[in-house]
């Protein structure tokens, strides 16, 4: 990998992030495009840039975070079913990164964002804010958030989509995606760092940094650019990206 790749895939991170079109997807994807082998190296890179887009949270965030414990508990409560389901599968889903699974998901989890979002327009929210939340509804936005290991459905995407089904609108539920990646990549960074230490050397860590300054820039960006969009618009026009694009990527890709 050369450092202008590590950028662009630190770039691609730290924009998908946060949007509902799966991260991990679009890095498999642009990795194909790049003609980048998914060996556990690379795998490891896409993984561990993840905390660029989590320093981006945590700067953006960083006030809210230190207001108080009770949505710091909400995060850690809800993030327990990913958390369990990734230490029991942690080598199943590594199995799952492939390009034409990616398409799929995002094929179907374009579709049922349109659905989702006709189902619920013109209800109003039920949950005044994230402080209102209670804990059996943050624990269910992260069993929601469990589907997101299979590569392609996205974290955000599913989350958010989570929050809104849960009746939160959508600003509230965009947030509380955005925080839940707090513990969810903290948690993922580290046990993929664990798991692998012995794959890195000391050019991989170059192009981590390269790629994790990116990702953070890309990241704060990315999470500005939802907030605004969401103010005026659904999730409709996310639905219709991600049916394109894993259309255009099962017709071209190999």
């Amino acid at each position: 990998m050369t450092v202008i790749e590590a950028i662009v895939l630190g770039m691609v991170e730290g924009l998908s992030e946060f949007l509902p079109i799966s991260s991990t997807g679009h890095l498999i994807l642009a990795s194909a495009l790049m003609k980048l082998r998914q060996t556990d190296t690379h795998k490891v890179f896409e993984v561990t840039i993840q905390s660029g887009a989590l320093l981006a949270v945590i700067y953006i965030y960083r006030s809210r975070l230190t207001a108080g414990t009770d949505l710091l508990k909400k995060l850690c409560f809800a993030f327990l079913p990913t958390g369990a389901l990734g230490f029991l599968l942690y080598k199943v889903v590594k199995s799952f990164f492939q390009p034409s699974l990616v398409s799929y998901m995002l094929i179907a989890g374009g579709i049922a964002f349109i659905l989702i979002e006709r189902w619920i327009k013109d209800r109003p929210a039920t949950v005044v804010d994230l402080e209102g939340m209670s804990y059996r509804q943050a624990f269910s936005i992260g069993l929601i958030q469990s589907l997101s290991m299979i590569p392609g459905v996205s974290r955000s995407g599913a989350t958010i989509m989570g929050g809104l089904l849960l009746g939160m609108n959508r600003k509230d539920a965009a947030e509380f995606s955005f925080l839940l990646a707090l513990p969810t990549l903290l948690t993922a960074t580290a046990y993929d760092i664990y798991k692998n230490h012995a794959i890195f050397n000391m050019g991989d860590w170059q192009n981590i940094l390269v790629g994790f300054i990116a990702s953070f820039i890309f990241g704060v960006l990315g999470i500005k650019a939802l907030l605004k969009f969401i103010t005026s618009h659904t999730f409709i026009p996310f639905g219709i990206y991600r049916i394109a694009i894993g259309v255009l990527f099962l017709l071209f890709l190999p």
